[in-house]
């Protein structure tokens, strides 16, 4: 099984899901089988002590969530700091060299290091109406073939979706897209760029790009593959429209 076949399979299970737990099994199985040895999905809160509705998918080391927990680090993580401000998944060494972080904030990345923490990567998640989150892995020694970030950013979503569904109660609300609009989704799901797209449905550029920024507003999200993951979630995207 491929890369994308074995993501799209861990879609498949997250969404049959039956609790949080095994979504959480499944996405700690699925990292390591990409080199991750850390993983911490979840909302921006006290891993240890999170609210309801919540979502805390983490295998980090004990002693370092104990720590971050005392020291009430979820209020200053600069990790949690950049991931609210950024739309893309960004690398902790570069984050660091473009932000200028306060002493404890660098203090707080120093101490993670100790633990093991270190060289990671982080894909910010923005779900409409959710407690604000992030999918931060840390790799093995071979480190994160920057490849399979896609593929990362994927199966961060999914799992921390379809976990914050389960934690909260609610039911997923389906949007309607038009015809086009699905089209031109369907397209950039599968990596078209706008003028690509445009030659393939026989559109201009600007109808293009227009239409997927309106399905993107019909989500009610900042950027246009958060609009292609909820449409999978919803079932307006299937498999074959993801696999190109």
């Amino acid at each position: 099984m491929g890369r994308r076949e074995a993501t799209l399979d861990f879609v498949q299970k997250c969404r049959a899901a039956a609790s949080a737990e095994d979504i959480a099994r499944f996405l700690f199985a699925e990292m390591e089988a990409c080199g991750i040895r850390y993983v911490a999905c979840a909302s921006h809160v006290d891993p240890l002590k999170p609210p309801t509705g919540a979502v805390a998918i983490v295998n980090y080391p004990h002693p370092w969530l104990v720590w971050f927990s005392d020291k009430k680090y979820a209020n200053r993580d600069p990790i949690f700091f950049g991931a609210h401000n950024a739309l893309l998944p960004f690398w902790w060494e570069e984050f660091v060299v473009q932000y200028d972080l306060a002493r404890d904030q660098r203090r707080i990345l120093n101490e993670a290091a100790e633990c093991g923490l270190r060289k990671g990567l982080t894909i910010p998640i923005h779900s409409p109406g959710a407690l604000p989150a992030s999918c931060s892995l840390v790799p093995g020694p071979d480190g994160i073939d920057p490849l399979i970030v896609p593929d990362l950013q994927l199966m961060a979503f999914h799992a921390h979706e379809e976990a914050r569904l389960r934690a909260t109660g609610e039911t997923r609300k389906p949007v309607v897209l038009t015809k086009r609009q699905k089209e031109c989704l369907a397209l950039a799901a599968r990596g078209k760029s706008d003028p690509l797209i445009a030659d393939i449905l026989g559109i201009k550029t600007a109808t293009a790009k227009h239409t997927i920024e309106h399905a993107r507003a019909r989500y009610g999200v900042s950027s246009r593959i958060q609009a292609i993951m909820f449409a999978y979630l919803d079932g307006t995207l299937t498999l074959s429209d993801l696999a190109d």
